[in-house]
C-alpha cells in the first residue's frame, strides 16, 4: 500500500521532499541543528503508518472523482468548490495529527492558516485541479512530522 500511496502523491504534484521543507520551515527555529534529512525521514515514518495510508488513498480518491465530476450532488459542487463550511477533509487530516499527540494538532491548524510551500500550491484553485482534501491531508503529514520530530528531540523526564 505504501507505494500505491507514493505513486499517488507524486502523480499529484507532492514529494517528499516538498513536505519535509514544511517541517523544517515550523521546526528550525525550535531545532536549529535540524536537517531536511531528519525532517525527510519523519515524512516517511508517518507515511509509512497504515491510518494515514488509509487517509490519504481516500482523501486524494476523492478530489479525482470530484474533478471528474463523479460525486453526487450536492456533494460535487461542495468538494469540486472546496466549500469553506466543508470540514469532512480538517476531521480527515486530523486523523493524522492525532498519531502524534496535542502538538499535531497545534502544528495543522497552523498549516491550514498559513499554507506555507506545497501546502498553498496545492490550495489554488486552478481549473481542472481539485485538491480539497489533498492540501490538508498534506497538512497534516508535516504537523504530525513536526510532531515526531519533537517527540523524539524532548529529553528523558529523568534526566
Amino acid at each position: 500500500m505504501y507505494k500505491a500511496v507514493m505513486e499517488m502523491l507524486t502523480r499529484r504534484g507532492v514529494t517528499l521532499s516538498a513536505i519535509a521543507q514544511v517541517v523544517l520551515d515550523i521546526q528550525i527555529g525550535y531545532y536549529p541543528e535540524l536537517t531536511i534529512e531528519e525532517c525527510l525521514a519523519g515524512v516517511d515514518a508517518v507515511i509509512k503508518k497504515r491510518e494515514v495510508q488509509h487517509a490519504i488513498l481516500t482523501g486524494v480518491a476523492l478530489d479525482m472523482l470530484a474533478e471528474e465530476n463523479k460525486l453526487p450532488e450536492p456533494l460535487q459542487g461542495i468538494v469540486a468548490q472546496d466549500d469553506f463550511l466543508y470540514g469532512v477533509d480538517e476531521i480527515m487530516a486530523l486523523s493524522i495529527t492525532n498519531v502524534y499527540g496535542t502538538i499535531g494538532l497545534t502544528n495543522f491548524g497552523y498549516l491550514d492558516k498559513t499554507k506555507p510551500m506545497i501546502i498553498g500550491k496545492l490550495n489554488e484553485k486552478k481549473a481542472g485541479h481539485c485538491h480539497t482534501f489533498l492540501d490538508d491531508l498534506v497538512a497534516a503529514i508535516a504537523a504530525a512530522a513536526a510532531s515526531k520530530i519533537a517527540h523524539s528531540r524532548r529529553p528523558a523526564d529523568n534526566e
